[in-house]
């Protein structure tokens, strides 16, 4: 099929989607969207700009290893790759209209997101942001979408985003002030997507059912020649909220779709799929104390590999801006496909479109890893939105006596460090 027919067949399956909304609107809901919920004109549109919130943020940190491995890397780990090397993570500018689901009204809202930094390395889109620069410091738009408020169905109504999103499934995600540690668990790494061009839905069935579902290109992939293959991928899933006298929330999500490339396997790569799953819990047992529990499975039919992994993670209060933080994981990688450490700063990116590239491998093995630390985020005021230090120690094993660490020299890699967050 020439990659112009390609690119429309996805680009008009996708259009289909994010339109079918706005085209099902009565005139008179798509009347209140195009004044953005007001039908007094001009006032209507001075209310919604006054919404309009700018804010920013900067991360940075290290994470030293006493092994100090040859290649200078942390094998495994993303974020805080670079052994014994302080590193700008992230510059971040947001600028954002929020829509409000607890209204029973036609909203339309936005997000648009800018990073610089080291993490701009593992979150592009092939074709949008992956060749701007090759430096370790790249840029990339982490988030551009507009969002939608449907009072339609339930009481609760259907929400929609629409555009470059970041991907719903998993606990920890690409924002430092919504994780408790600096470095991410394998699961948040290898067995959750990372970025998407495409459409998600959530319908607030009652106070307590949420239902998810959304369609896109594919995992940091788009159209045409900036995919790696020609079907898009989608997922569904629920929320249950407020359980257990509110203590209590889950999250299922469930994504299917292919992610291989074809220039890896062929005209296959269509049609064998990649199934990721993953169901998080988390329960505030008191004040102080909160826990979460994650399960992930994937599998992939193309490169007959799947992974399995089961993370927990505590939270204790210690003082009103000291937090202790926990986190374990075991995490089972079946054929020594998915734990992989990219050795050059555009090496991620090309491995997704299928590229060979420079990368440390390991055989299958069934990794744990411990990790404990604090977060200190006292209230500084004067317009600083969010402060934080997070010191951390981790411990990463392999259970089964293979040797991925350190160049395969060793079972255990040890280290410790930390990153600071400053938001205006």
């Amino acid at each position: 099929m020439p990659v112009s027919s390609v690119m429309y067949k996805k680009a008009g399956c996708l259009s289909l989607f994010l339109v079918a909304g706005c085209l099902l609107l009565p005139s008179e809901g798509r009347a209140q969207i195009a004044v953005f919920g007001s039908s007094s004109g001009k006032s209507g549109l001075a209310e919604w700009l006054s919404g309009v919130t700018l804010v920013g943020q900067i991360e940075g940190g290290i994470m030293a290893n006493p092994a100090r491995p040859d290649n200078g890397i942390n094998f495994g780990n993303f974020l805080a790759d670079h052994a014994n090397q302080v590193q700008l993570n992230q510059l971040e500018f947001t600028l954002a209209k929020a829509i409000d689901p607890s209204k029973s009204e036609y909203q339309v809202g936005f997000t648009l997101e800018g990073l610089y930094g080291s993490d701009a390395r593992y979150y592009h889109l092939l074709g949008i942001s992956d060749r701007a620069i090759s430096d370790r410091y790249q840029v990339l738009p982490a988030q551009a979408h507009v969002d939608v408020h449907l009072p339609w169905l339930t009481s609760g109504g259907l929400d929609m985003q629409a555009g470059i999103l970041q991907a719903p499934m998993g606990v920890e995600t690409l924002d430092p002030t919504t994780r408790p540690f600096y470095t991410l668990a394998y699961t948040s790494e290898y067995s959750v997507p990372f970025q998407h061009v495409g459409a998600m839905f959530k319908w607030h069935v009652d106070p307590i059912v949420d239902v998810t579902f959304g369609i896109d290109t594919g995992n940091q992939t788009t159209f045409g020649r900036s995919d790696n293959n020609h079907e898009p991928a989608g997922y569904f899933g629920f929320n249950l909220n407020g359980l257990a006298g509110g203590k209590l929330n889950i999250i299922e999500l469930s994504r299917v779709g292919p992610e291989n490339a074809i220039v890896v396997l062929g005209p296959r790569a269509d049609s064998q799929m990649r199934y990721w799953n993953d169901i998080n819990a988390a329960y505030q047992i008191n004040d102080k104390l909160s826990v979460t529990g994650e399960f992930n499975y994937l599998h992939d039919d193309g490169i007959r590999a799947d992974t399995y992994s089961f993370v927990s993670f505590l939270s204790y209060k210690i003082t009103p801006s000291l937090t202790f933080n926990y986190r374990g994981e075991i995490y089972r990688d079946n054929t020594g496909q998915f734990v992989v450490s990219f050795l050059n700063n555009t090496a991620y990116m090309g491995a997704i479109a299928g590229a060979t590239v420079p990368a440390e491998f390991a055989p299958p093995t069934t990794y744990g890893a411990l990790t404990l630390g604090v977060t200190y985020k006292p209230d500084l005021g004067h317009g600083v939105r969010v402060f934080e230090v997070r010191p951390e120690i981790r411990f990463d094993r392999s259970l089964n006596g293979t040797t991925p660490f350190n160049d395969g020299r060793n079972t255990g890699m040890f280290t410790f460090g930390m990153d600071g967050v400053m938001g205006f």
